[in-house]
């Protein structure tokens, strides 16, 4: 408790206890924000969420095949993570195709080949046909 000898500017001290009232808005709050959220998510067709997750895949093996733009893409360049950015997203379209249909799994599959035939071309040591990243779901792609 604050008194006038332990506070010298007279101010007086707030305690927070767990269980407060400012403490339940803050939590009442955040639970408000995750179910607008999951509201929001509900509201999104499957397709747009498997292309988007997609989509990111992509993004990240592109960077790391060191297709990225700017002076630091061979830095950021890194085919171990690439090979595995690649294997999963062939493996996330393969499984996805029957159900998005193949006017949105067709350019997933270009994109993917395109991946494919980057890391290959950024390899110093070829993959025996077959065996290159995602090749297992694809086939051999050249």
């Amino acid at each position: 408790m604050s008194t006038p000898q332990s506070n010298p500017a007279g101010e007086a001290t707030r305690h927070s206890f767990p269980g407060t009232t400012e403490e339940s808005e803050t939590a009442a709050a955040a639970q408000q924000e995750v179910a607008d959220q999951m509201r929001d998510i509900a509201e999104v067709p499957a397709v747009e969420v498997i292309t988007t997750a997609a989509v990111h895949l992509m993004s990240a093996a592109a960077v790391k095949c060191g297709l990225a733009e700017g002076d630091d893409a061979e830095a950021l360049k890194d085919l171990d993570e690439a090979r595995k950015l690649i294997t999963a997203l062939a493996g996330f379209v393969t499984a996805a195709a029957p159900e998005i249909g193949s006017q949105h799994a067709g350019p997933l599959r270009d994109g993917l080949r395109s991946l494919q035939l980057a890391f290959r071309e950024a390899s110093v040591i070829q993959d025996a046909p077959g065996k290159g990243p995602g090749e297992k779901f694809t086939g051999p792609v050249s």
